[in-house]
């Protein structure tokens, strides 16, 4: 396995994309899952970026970190981080023959507030100033599916800090949280949703996913939605190695949703 760090602008402390690439198989082609840690806008959750990408690896995929813009003190507000994701979706769709990927198979993962990115790749792909910032096809952004985990989505949900990150302001207008709650975007172009969440979330509540699988379910688009008892925010993988010393974060059932998520990928 070979690992690549990645800068996607000319600026020096820009968006990168760590690429975690597993050596070829002959015969063999792989997926790519870009992964989306969280940090609720602010920082970069480094619990949700190495340990996701090499989970995803026994798979069958090459997986790749994008360390967005966070921090008000960038100044950046949405769709900055969107932009960014369009960005790392074309540098792996670019890049497929020599990643080993097949350039429909790309996925995305994100936790928490990078669930809402995640979720947002999905829902808001078509917004027009990600293509005037980027200069790729109609819909080469789009993922074949995303699997948002405890994932912030809407401005009623119970995360405010959040949007007030994604915003860089203690009070968003109305015009601009209704813009990223993402419930309220859901169409039939959505891409196909793998949701996990946890009602004894007490950070970013379930009441986040419920919205969104209740949007899905209304517009007709494919969705899977797991609900698991008594799981922490930022329990990522659910096992010793992202429990971070907290014995609570370690849950056989809720470390199944990998596999789960693999699984669910392949029927698409």
């Amino acid at each position: 396995m070979k690992f690549e760090k990645i800068l996607l602008t000319e600026e020096a402390h820009g968006p990168c994309l760590d690429a975690y690439i597993a050596d070829p198989m002959k015969g063999f082609t792989r997926k790519a899952m870009l992964v989306l840690p969280g940090g609720g806008y602010g920082k970069i959750t480094e619990l949700e970026c190495e340990p996701i990408a090499h989970a995803f690896l026994p798979y069958g995929y090459q997986s790749f970190v994008l360390r967005y813009t966070v921090g008000r003190e960038s100044g950046k507000t949405f769709p900055t981080q969107l932009i960014e994701v369009a960005r790392a979706i074309k540098h792996i769709k670019d890049h497929a023959t020599e990643y080993g990927i097949d350039p429909e198979e790309l996925f995305v993962v994100g936790f928490s507030a990078g669930g809402h990115l995640c979720a947002s790749a999905g829902i808001l792909w078509k917004l027009p100033e990600i293509y005037e910032a980027v200069d790729m096809p109609w819909g080469y952004n789009k993922p074949r599916g995303i699997i948002p985990i405890y994932p912030v989505i809407s401005a009623e949900g119970g995360h405010f800090g959040s949007f007030q990150n994604l915003w860089c302001s203690d009070a968003p207008t109305k015009e601009q949280l209704e813009r990223v709650s993402l419930e309220k975007h859901v169409d039939r172009d959505s891409a196909p949703a793998f949701i996990v969440h946890s009602p004894h979330d007490k950070t970013v509540p379930v009441q986040n996913s419920l919205l969104l699988a209740a949007a899905y379910s209304r517009v007709g688009v494919s969705y899977e939605m797991h609900i698991f008892p008594n799981v922490p925010h930022a329990s990522g993988l659910g096992n010793e190695i992202t429990a971070h010393g907290h014995p609570e974060r370690i849950l056989p059932a809720y470390a199944e949703w990998v596999r789960m998520a693999a699984a669910w990928a392949n029927t698409l």
